[in-house]
């Protein structure tokens, strides 16, 4: 008997990049379900985002917020004790990033050092982050609710990739991209926060006399870390069907289907072999 544990990018992944729907992932969701496997939400959403979206998704298992700046586990779903997490009302909260407020005074000082306008979600009105991400404004809401990290762009004159990294590593941050917005953040990341839930994963399925599967699924840069972590990485395409050329693995698995098409065709191509 062998857990299997899938860790999943949602925006642009398992939901549409426009719609945000995840109807055409209809039949890989249920087979998961059917094998008693664990979904793991990995987003640069917020805890607030995540939560409605859960609902919707009747998702009981653990998730990661913010590009990894958080563990959120429910509470009593492990049967011992996690170490480094916080108890909270509904979760143990297992906290890896770095404050918000510092953040946002490190994007102004790397904006002003590198001569461009980077504009954050804390720069944004509600209406302007809803224009620019299709959400509703109610969701655009709750995308503000930021705890550990800083989606952001740059306006004006594009400033190189390497000179943002850069910028931010010498103040002991990292910067990334997702689908849309570059991200800045602490040290944590998607693939740091993945191996701490598997551990814990890794420990139960001992316990319990079973072998552990993990599988990852992301579309972009931000989602490579994840992927570097498990056993079975999958690259989705992009909506213009390409795949992104900065994530580059050993054996990565390239799905055909852009978004939740591509995720529910190689969800269904591989679990049975498993």
């Amino acid at each position: 008997m062998r857990r299997i544990v899938i860790f999943t990018d949602l925006d642009g992944s398992l939901l549409d990049a426009t719609t945000y729907s995840f109807d055409a992932a209809k039949d890989a969701r249920s087979a998961i379900q059917a094998l008693g496997a664990a979904l793991i939400l990995v987003s640069s959403k917020t805890c607030s985002e995540m939560e409605p979206l859960r609902l919707r998704l009747h998702h009981h298992h653990p998730f990661i917020v913010e590009n990894g700046g958080a563990l959120f586990i429910p509470k009593g779903y492990f049967p011992f004790p996690l170490d480094h997490s916080t108890p909270g009302r509904k979760y143990d909260v297992v906290a890896m990033g770095v404050p918000y407020v510092g953040l946002r005074a490190a994007l102004k000082e790397i904006g002003r050092v590198l001569g461009c306008r980077l504009q954050g979600f804390g720069d944004l009105s509600v209406e302007e982050i809803a224009r620019l991400t299709g959400l509703s404004l109610a969701d655009a809401f709750l995308a503000t609710q930021r705890e550990y990290g800083e989606p952001f762009m740059v306006v004006g004159n594009e400033v190189p990739w390497g000179q943002l990294q850069t910028a931010a590593e010498t103040r002991g941050l990292h910067c990334t991209r997702g689908g849309r917005f570059y991200h800045l953040m602490g040290s944590n990341d998607k693939g740091i926060a993945s191996r701490r839930l598997m551990a814990w994963y890794r420990r139960l399925a001992q316990e319990q006399g079973h072998g552990l599967v993990t599988i990852g699924i992301g579309d972009s840069l931000n989602d490579r870390p994840m992927l570097a972590v498990v056993d079975y990485a999958i690259l989705v395409q992009k909506p213009d069907g390409s795949y992104d050329p900065d994530v580059q693995l050993p054996h990565l698995i390239r799905a055909e289907g852009v978004g939740p098409v591509g995720w529910n065709r190689s969800l269904m191509d591989l679990l049975p072999d498993l």
